[in-house]
């Protein structure tokens, strides 16, 4: 494993630190998360669908800037 590779699990891990304490400390604070305008939500007597597709593009892309920003500070 190389140099870069270290450095790279140590910003993910301390990213994902950071991110657990937020979502911990602020969970009462995201009851919008995965109830955005877009996300299929299906409920009926004795089925329950939901499929969060305007969640997902937007923490895929919050998660590509991210990953985009520490390969930048790396290299």
């Amino acid at each position: 494993m190389s140099q870069n590779t270290g450095k790279f699990i140590i910003i993910a891990g301390f990213i994902l630190v950071v991110l657990g304490t937020l979502v911990y400390l602020l969970g009462d604070k995201l009851h919008w998360l995965g109830r955005l305008p877009g996300d299929i939500r299906v409920e009926k007597e004795n089925f329950k669908f939901f499929f969060p597709i305007t969640t997902m593009i937007l923490l895929s892309g919050l998660l590509n800037l991210i990953i985009f920003l520490v390969r930048k500070i790396i290299e």
